[in-house]
């Protein structure tokens, strides 16, 4: 199962949003017969009067009557299903499900990119806060959603086999995503209900109403979900965070712009908004994600540098929250290089990129209406390796595509034996439904295999990793490696490394030194963490002050967070030299506090006790004595007069309680 989070109870919503649905059905029936719906946009107009509107919710102006489907056969009232083992649309006035509304548990199936993974997120975040239960298990469901990609047919083509087996078990199923979003005709969505992409924040409704036996379509593209909707990660540590939906381009290969549209960007405020928020709740990863990360804020008059330099401000300082730029093409960036340049380079940012060049040729770039040249592409990736240190860059390639020749693909092999890219994505091209690409003259199957694997042996062969081993490099640890085994970290170059060690470093910084090296990732034996190293400088003679900023540790050596001369990140001038070497050790001396829940003696007793063990290390304990920490180990044995007083009147209390049970139960029996 998967944690659900702590939001307020949405009762009263849903029951004026049940009452609001039942009089409407009603009324349409009365005049139609049908239960089928293509739009539940205006359903409740009043129904959050004096109240706002909660997460997931969104309270229309004016009201609009439902559009019944004409069913040529008789619904079945009483749900069962059909030859076809499709379930029939049940009558709305028919019995409801034996559950409470609310109670039942939805399985969330998720395809494609991690703009589509934090969609997931935000759906079961809202489904939660509602009352629904999650389970990773379809079995266990009583609905399925299913949030779908376009990119690629494999893709598409592992939603139609995923909504037929939903079919065959008699499962109400609600399909998002960029398949119904841009393709809602296919015969694979009948007798399904739909959400698209731009209506997200109404996934309770669509559940809601499917599990009535309801079809429902929402598919009208509206304002911009709202970013602080009820969130459940995938990873608790980590954030997806959209920057903007649809993009400039129009390639002609890509489906996706028919399902996300035109660029819309979310407003700097936003965004860095929800920046402070995510770390408050304790994450360390914040990915910025979009179909096109370069061309964000075009649409509003800012641009991305404006918006990374408005994130960067808000990391804190320890490196504790570390930021990765999402996937963009060239030509957005171009203008930009070196003030990107400069964000790769902070020490709280992935010196990272995904930029996708597709393609060795121009003449291929042309026909798939990339807006960009190899040439370009080329001075993207040398700009940002020369200027920021240990730089990653990861791109993809489309093989076989519609009039590639032999000469294209030969300058597509040399591109990427020129730079050996650490990260490649190979493709064959997929012609989808709808796009120019798709009516054009395909290259012969058997070709677009041998390319496919010609390349790929290529990068296969690439060591981009030799000369890591012996490093001692900083680690971000958020996740679990699929062998069960290791620990998944990631330094800051982005260049995974599995480490071992016990779950409980999940969310942690540490400093790790490599082991050894593999084709896809490297290995590594986890050194300190940083948050010991934290507290080992924090208890020292020279100790400032909690509230004031720390430079860095002697212990260090140097002070540094990148090979470009800057101040260190702990603040400006605090370290009094420049920056030399790859490196930057932050202390602090910050304790979180516990969270007082227990307001009882018992509680406040044990708190009280464990602040004077913490202020007694911090101001008497020199950890580099072994005499002083055996002394501080006898002394927090030691109980003080206090303590004693208050653990014997809570005895005391005890004992008096004993004594009047038992009398009274003496009293009893000789009645």
């Amino acid at each position: 199962m998967r944690p659900r989070p702590s939001f307020p109870p949405y009762t009263n919503y849903k029951r004026k949003f049940t009452e609001a649905v039942a009089v409407c059905l009603k009324t349409q029936n009365s005049k139609s017969g049908s239960s089928s719906m293509e739009d539940i946009e205006d359903l409740f107009v009043g129904a959050g009067a004096g109240g706002g509107a909660p997460p997931g919710f969104r309270l229309p102006i004016t009201s609009v009557g439902l559009n019944p489907k004409k069913n040529k056969k008789k619904p079945n009232l009483n749900g069962n299903s059909n030859s076809n083992g499709l379930s029939q649309i049940k009558h709305p006035l028919a019995p409801l499900s034996p559950k409470v509304p609310g109670s039942e548990t939805i399985y969330i199936k998720t395809f494609g990119c991690s703009h589509n993974q934090s969609d997931s997120e935000y759906m079961a975040g809202q489904l939660s806060a509602f009352g629904y239960s999650l389970s990773d298990n379809p079995e266990d469901a009583d609905l399925w959603l299913i949030n779908t990609c376009t990119v690629k047919s494999p893709s598409q083509s592992a939603m139609d086999t995923l909504i037929a087996k939903g079919k065959g078990a008699k499962k109400p199923l609600v399909v998002a995503g960029c398949v119904p979003q841009g393709s809602r005709d296919i015969k694979e969505l009948d007798g399904v209900s739909i959400v698209g992409v731009q209506q997200i924040d109404r996934v309770v409704e669509i559940v809601e109403e499917t599990l009535k036996g309801h079809e429902v379509r929402l598919l009208s593209r509206k304002t911009l979900p709202a970013l602080d909707l009820p969130k459940v990660r995938k990873n608790k540590f980590v954030e997806i965070l959209p920057i903007n939906v649809g993009c400039l381009g129009a390639c002609t290969y890509c489906k996706t712009k028919h399902a996300r549209g035109h660029l819309g960007s979310y407003t700097v405020d936003g965004l860095v908004g929800r920046v402070r928020s995510v770390i408050a709740d304790g994450v360390r990863e914040i990915w910025l994600s979009s179909e096109d990360t370069g061309a964000y804020g075009r649409d509003i008059g800012v641009n991305l540098p404006i918006l990374l330099n408005a994130i960067v401000k808000e990391l804190p300082p320890d490196g504790s929250t570390m930021l990765r730029i999402g996937m963009t093409n060239p030509p957005f960036i171009l203008e930009h290089l070196k003030e990107i340049a400069e964000v790769l380079r902070h020490p709280c940012v992935y010196s990272f990129l995904h930029v996708p060049v597709q393609s060795g040729s121009d003449a291929v770039l042309t026909a798939m209406n990339r807006e960009y040249t190899v040439s370009e592409f080329k001075t993207v990736v040398d700009t940002l390796t020369e200027l920021v240190p240990g730089m990653q860059i990861a791109t993809d390639i489309i093989c076989g595509f519609p009039g590639e020749t032999d000469e294209n693909f030969a300058q597509t092999h040399d591109l990427i034996k020129e730079y050996k890219f650490p990260q490649l994505h190979i493709s064959q091209f997929y012609p989808r439904p709808g796009t120019p690409a798709a009516r054009m003259k395909k290259v012969p199957s058997t070709v677009v295999k041998n390319r496919s694997r010609e390349l790929t042996s290529v990068f296969e062969a690439f060591t981009p990793y030799v000369g890591m081993e012996g490093r001692v490099e900083r680690i971000w640890i958020t996740e679990v490696a699929t062998d069960g085994t290791h620990l998944v970290g990631h330094t800051k170059g982005y260049v995974q490394v599995l480490v071992a060690g016990p779950e409980i470093m999940l969310g942690t910084s540490a400093i790790a030194k490599i082991t050894s090296v593999g084709r896809w990732s490297v290995f590594g034996e986890v050194i300190e963490t940083i948050p010991e190293m934290n507290d080992r400088a924090a208890v020292g003679k020279e100790m400032q002050s909690r509230e004031s900023s720390f430079p860095c540790s002697n212990n260090f050596e140097t002070c540094a967070c990148s090979t470009e001369p800057e101040n260190c990140a702990c603040g400006p001038g605090s370290c009094g030299e420049q920056a030399t070497s790859t490196k930057c050790y932050v202390t602090t001396t910050g304790v979180p506090l516990e969270e007082q829940k227990n307001r009882n003696l018992i509680g406040w007793l044990l708190r009280k006790r464990k602040n004077q063990v913490q202020k007694f290390v911090e101001n008497e304990i020199d950890l580099g004595s072994k005499e002083k920490r055996e002394q501080a180990q006898e002394s927090i044995g030691k109980w003080g007069a206090v303590d004693k007083a208050l653990l014997g009147g809570m005895l005391a209390s005890f004992l008096t309680i004993v004594a009047v049970l038992v009398h009274l139960g003496f009293r009893i029996l000789s009645n």
